[in-house]
């Protein structure tokens, strides 16, 4: 008898605890409204959402390839399946055209949608709660100006119990703090403007930051570089791989430009980042390089020295042409290198338009060879219309053993670091596309074919 109330004082206390969960969860819906007329909304407010969203990179993840800008459906890969981006144009059935201003604030501060239902942080509210009222509001009127476009996204691929968006409110009470930003009242105008830049409406930790089992980002490995799109993020903290130490100046011509002479030109997913960034306000560009720096702190006197010596050697190399080693190890390594590779990476012509001395790549001294294989294989494409950076892609040139022996060469040969081990198992997946890898031009538009703009004007 003592056991069966036991029990049943379990069962209670379980249907009280999911009652309370349920209660917790739910979310009430907000009225829709008649889509308001383009013609009310503050031109300059959404000229000023239009940078607000360029920051964002909100037309990088609402963009599908081939589709029209902000029209959703581009398939996002999680560990838990794969979900699709909305549809946030203002077409009054599959879009945002019936929300209203208060609905959308809510979606970027609590990760609501709408109809009430919990949003999956594959949009990255844990990061857009800290953006403004006004900010949001400017990005309102940018949005709901755009063209409308009738387009339904696929169904999201999730298994059980991930398609269950009710236990995202679980995730919530476990990893969301919901916002505003708070300014430090001790660092200076500058550096509050780009932590709230950077940890706000660019969600920089979103791909720079590695994740849990559950998705959340590592608080305590802050921007310590992760693998998004079988491309490998890099650490922009103290952990950089750069051989020349990044600082504010280079940041932010970087991230304005897409490349600097010291670190070489943006790629994969990071290239339609400097794309959006290099048409916005120069000041902000400035400030979240300030706040970027600042957390990767001031190198060491052994660091800036090894930067130094990496610079020195380039210039050398770049007066001198680099001949057959008769004591090299890796035969074939170097000869591919020297055909296929020395012509352009010898420094004699400047970046952009000439290859990175690889002594200064950071693709060559990462923690693995990814990167390296993508753009190996893959190139660079051309931007479209506008000198830019390109590289060619070797892909269907070199067989497996052959870009292996390159990677080997190109390591030993131009980096300190000890040997990848893992190389010969990454080029054979890549090679064999278990890694589906996207290639970006360095305006941030996608390898053709499809084309999909990351460009697009108020």
């Amino acid at each position: 008898m003592r056991a069966l109330r036991t029990l049943a004082g379990f069962a209670i206390l379980l249907v009280l605890g999911a009652g309370a969960f349920v209660a917790h969860a739910w979310q009430s819906e907000i009225d829709p409204i008649d889509p308001p007329a383009q013609t009310s909304f503050d031109r300059a407010l959404v000229t000023r959402g239009a940078d607000l969203a360029a920051i964002g990179n909100c037309n990088v993840c609402h963009t599908a390839p081939g589709g029209e800008p902000f029209a959703g459906g581009l398939g996002i890969p999680t560990p838990f399946g794969t979900i699709h981006s909305t549809n946030i144009t203002p077409d009054p059935e599959t879009g945002i055209g019936r929300w209203s201003e208060a609905a959308f604030i809510r979606s970027m501060r609590e990760g609501v949608d709408r109809e009430g239902r919990h949003l999956y942080p594959a949009f990255p509210y844990d990061h857009f709660t800290l953006v403004s009222d006004e900010d949001n509001r400017a990005l309102y009127a940018f949005l709901m100006t755009r063209k409308a476009v009738a387009a339904t996204p696929p169904a999201n691929e999730l298994s059980f119990p991930f398609n269950l968006r009710i236990l995202l409110a679980g995730w919530k009470a476990l990893y969301f703090r919901e916002g505003p930003f708070q300014p430090a009242p001790n660092r200076s105008e500058e550096w509050n403007r780009g932590r709230y830049l950077t940890e706000g409406l660019s969600h920089c930790g979103a791909c720079h930051t590695p994740r849990n089992r559950l998705g959340a980002e590592k608080k305590d490995e802050y921007f310590a570089g992760a693998e998004v799109e079988n491309w490998t993020v890099y650490a922009i903290n103290m952990n950089s791989p750069a051989p020349v130490p990044w600082n504010q100046e280079s940041l932010a011509f970087y991230l304005r430009h897409g490349w600097h002479e010291h670190h070489g030109a943006s790629r994969g997913s990071m290239a339609p980042v400097t794309a959006n960034l290099g048409s916005i306000p120069k000041a902000d560009v400035k400030a979240i390089a300030a706040y970027v720096a600042d957390v990767m702190g001031r190198p060491s006197q052994e660091r800036i020295a090894r930067g130094e010596a990496a610079l020195a050697t380039a210039r050398k190399e770049s007066e001198s042409p680099f001949a057959i080693s008769a004591n090299s190890t890796n035969g074939i390594g170097e000869a591919i290198f020297l055909s296929a590779c020395q012509g352009c990476h010898d420094g004699r012509r400047p970046v952009p338009f000439g290859g990175l001395n690889l002594h200064l790549s950071s693709a060559v001294n990462a923690p693995n060879a990814q990167n390296i294989i993508n753009v190996t294989l893959f190139g660079l494409p051309a931007a479209r219309g506008e000198p830019s950076a390109m590289m060619p892609a070797y892909r269907g040139v070199l067989n497996q053993d052959q870009l292996v022996a390159l990677l080997d060469y190109i390591r030993d040969r131009f980096s300190e670091e000890p040997a990848w081990t893992d190389t010969r198992e990454r080029v054979a997946a890549t090679m064999n596309g278990e890694r589906e890898v996207p290639i970006y031009r360095m305006d941030g538009t996608t390898q053709a074919p499809p084309e999909t703009s990351m460009r697009t004007a108020p």
